[in-house]
């Protein structure tokens, strides 16, 4: 949101008191408490009829430091998000003559006394950023005044053309030279957000708009620190497009709060963030293998759903899971919880089937939206577990299903409710599911706890999410818990996996796909899937083979479409042979995979990393949003034109293809053309990639059924650590004497290896 009209005017009706100067400073219990008047105290009389905006700065955490403002402390304040890695006593106030500073590990916040106001965030004595003069500021709208891009109404669908608050506060932090900023969730856009205006305040808006499904007020600085704003309500974010030299967030109210992250590299500022609010766990390893779906609005039954499982497996085509979309339930009952007996009359015996006959996992949709014919809707009626209007009666709209409400989580009873749901579904046989939707919320409601219906707008799908994740990891235990979800926010990255929402079916979205994903992954979050092939649409046969590539070269793997199937042989025989050669290059990659995964819940850096975060040295890498790193050590560059033609940038180095074991020289720009049956997957010079000895599924004995293959340029010693899919792991250690290789574990175990 903008208040200025230029560098010296306020747009019409926009009122600015800033933050003058640091009047007092004083050092308290590990945290400084500043008060800064909205004008340069130079006399008694100054104190009269005066603003003063209080700025309290502490840390949760080695490495972060946290700040508020206040302007009236005794307004409604916001939740927040949950910060279950905060301690207490992480910071060290001290106050001088020159101001007061709080440091916590490597980072230190100086605020100097008096005027002007000057806030400054050093990591290891250097300057990272700060607020300076006009970057406080407590906002009034008066008639005439901009409106804000958050609706007033529902869910970003209504705009009535007035400001919904009237008081904004914003702080604004400096953008240094050659200083490019990414996250705030997954957006479509361009990869790195300067010169764009974000708004925080979900929407379910498809991948080829500036809505997110997933919008995260946090962002990460090629500088290597990160920042969060602590409110889950709308934010408004200007990244270099208001103040040229500055990231603008701004919230409606009384206060705003936001913590900066130490690195000094961005991935340890993610470590960091992820410290504080969570990190991604273990998933199952059958989840990484290859999933299909029914697709969205096609003609399904359980012979067609067989004779998709019986096709992949005629092919040779590992299949892992098989997902059943909406129409699992009747038509204008979503969500039931009840198997449409037309097409699935014996839904017990068939999931068995496919657990036993088939050997596959099971994944169901679901969405938190009650429709009125469902029984789940008459029972959550008559138990008060759906939202409320403020008259008392339950909210509903015909907009998706006729009638449907949506479920109160924050009425503990209505989401042990939903959670006996979701038991019921898993104990029947579904081991994954779906949670789709969770972004049409609506404002004009009242909530069981009293949460204002601002918060719980971005907020509803962490408590729709959770209520799935803890019956799921209540009945299949750690570990074995997963979701596909659309939506979350901050602190959503604890409830994996996530997909990218409703893409379209050609070259052009494939790309946007990526760069969402990306800024997903650039915002905390540690696993990602897109549906292959594109949502919308049918995509022609070469798309489609570029998106089996692409797919089943990212983290997860989903073969899903709205109208049209997605089995590869509805597209031609070659994309069955892409289908099985890159499942299966993948199935047999998942020693390295999975271990990389292990990384992911440790540390929380993502497994497909954008190449800024995975070589943070190298400026060449902070605009390149068409590839990325799968784990350490892989490159992976998709194919996204009809010729076959692909740019791609190798970081120093002599990188080796993986597929071909040809030697590329790094540091430049390479082109190269691909057949529908190769793309650029390159191996980071010095590598140690631990192969599987199958490839005909993904939960095998990764410990066991593994080759340990070196590249060339590391040391003569080298060391690898492999992971179990039951918790058990080992340190390998590479050998390279006398022209012959040596791999021994810590058990004393000797390993197959070889060199390229």
């Amino acid at each position: 949101m903008k208040f200025t009209d230029g560098f010296w005017h306020r747009r019409p009706g926009v009122d600015a008191l800033y933050a003058e100067e640091a009047y007092d400073i004083a050092a308290q219990d590990g945290a400084l408490t500043v008060h800064a008047p909205t004008k340069v105290i130079a006399s008694r009389g100054d104190v009269l009829n005066r603003a003063v905006l209080t700025v309290t700065l502490s840390s949760p955490l080695e490495g972060v430091v946290k700040v508020r403002i206040d302007h009236h402390q005794g307004a409604r304040r916001s939740p927040g998000f949950e910060m279950p890695g905060a301690v207490d006593g992480a910071g060290v106030a001290q106050v001088d003559d020159a101001g007061g500073t709080l440091t916590s590990g490597r980072l230190t916040a100086r605020v100097a006394a008096g005027a002007p106001w000057t806030l400054d965030f050093e990591v290891d004595g250097e300057r990272i950023t700060g607020s300076g003069q006009r970057s406080v500021g407590y906002m009034t709208l008066g008639a005439g005044a901009p409106v804000p891009a958050e609706p007033a109404g529902v869910a970003g669908y209504t705009e009535t053309g007035l400001a919904p608050h009237r008081a904004y506060l914003h702080e604004q932090l400096d953008l240094g030279v050659g200083e490019t900023i990414y996250g705030l969730g997954e957006r479509f856009g361009p990869f790195v957000k300067n010169g764009q205006s974000v708004d925080i305040w979900h929407a379910d808006g498809g991948t080829s708009s500036e809505q997110a499904y997933k919008s995260v007020p946090f962002y990460l600085s090629s500088k290597g620190y990160a920042v969060l704003v602590n409110h889950p309500e709308h934010v408004s974010f200007e990244v270099g497009s208001e103040a040229v030299e500055r990231v603008q967030f701004s919230t409606a109210g009384e206060s705003l709060e936001y913590l900066v992250f130490a690195g000094p590299t961005p991935a340890e500022a993610v470590e960091r963030y992820t410290a504080l609010l969570g990190r991604p766990p273990r998933v199952p390893a059958w989840s990484f293998g290859l999933w299909l779906s029914t697709s969205f609005t096609t003609d399904y039954d359980e012979d067609t759903v067989t004779s998709f499982v019986d096709g992949m497996r005629e092919r040779d085509i590992p299949l892992s899971v098989f997902h059943y979309d909406c129409f699992w339930m009747r038509e204008f009952n979503w969500t039931d919880g009840v198997w449409d007996e037309r097409v699935f009359p014996d839904p017990d015996g068939m999931l068995r089937r496919m657990h036993q006959d088939k050997d596959l996992h099971v994944s169901a949709w679901i969405n938190p939206y009650i429709a009125q014919r469902g029984r789940m809707f008459r029972e959550g009626a008559e138990k008060g577990y759906l939202v409320k209007r403020p008259d008392g009666t339950i909210w509903q709209w015909d907009f998706w299903q006729a009638g449907m409400g949506l479920v109160d989580f924050t009425n503990p009873a209505a989401k042990a409710w939903f959670q006996d749901f979701i038991r019921t579904l898993v104990r029947q046989g579904v081991d994954a599911i779906k949670t789709d939707f969770g972004e049409r919320v609506p404002t004009d409601v009242v909530w069981h706890d009293g949460t204002s219906p601002e918060t719980m707008h971005n907020l509803y799908t962490q408590l729709y999410n959770q209520a799935v994740w803890e019956a799921l990891v209540d009945v299949k235990g750690e570990g074995e818990a997963v979701l596909f979800a659309r939506s979350a926010t901050a602190g959503g990255q604890t409830m994996p996996v996530h997909w990218g929402g409703d893409n379209s079916s050609s070259y052009v979205s494939m790309a946007e796909t990526l760069r969402g994903g990306l800024s997903l992954m650039s915002s905390g979050f540690g696993y990602w899937s897109h549906d292959i092939g594109g949502f919308e649409g049918t995509p022609d046969a070469g798309v489609f083979k570029r998106w089996l590539a692409f797919g089943l070269m990212s983290s997860h793997s989903r073969l899903h479409g709205s109208n049209s199937y997605r089995v590869p042989w509805a597209f031609d025989e070659e994309a069955v042979d892409v289908a099985r050669l890159f499942t299966k290059l993948k199935l047999s990659l998942m020693p390295y995979l999975y271990a990389a995964s292990v990384r992911t819940t440790q540390t929380g850096i993502p497994m497909m990393r954008p190449m800024f975060l995975a070589f943070p040295g190298d400026p060449a890498t902070q605009h390149l949003d068409r590839q990325y790193m799968l784990g350490d050590d892989l490159l992976v560059a998709p194919v996204m034109s009809e010729s076959g033609d692909v740019d791609l940038y190798l970081p120093p180095g002599e990188w080796t293809s993986l597929l071909t074991g040809e030697r590329v020289a790094g540091g430049r720009w390479v082109r190269e053309t691909h057949g529908f049956d190769s793309m650029p997957i390159y191996v980071r010079p010095g590598a140690v990639i631990p192969r599987g000895t199958r490839d005909d599924r993904p939960d095998y004995d990764l410990l066991a059924e593994v080759e340990l293959v070196v590249y060339p340029g590391g040391a003569e010693e080298r060391t690898v650590v492999l992971e179990g899919a039951d918790g058990s792991s080992e340190t390998v250690t590479v050998e390279s004497r006398d022209g012959s290789l040596t791999a021994t574990g810590t058990s004393g175990r000797i390993f197959a290896v070889r060199a390229v």
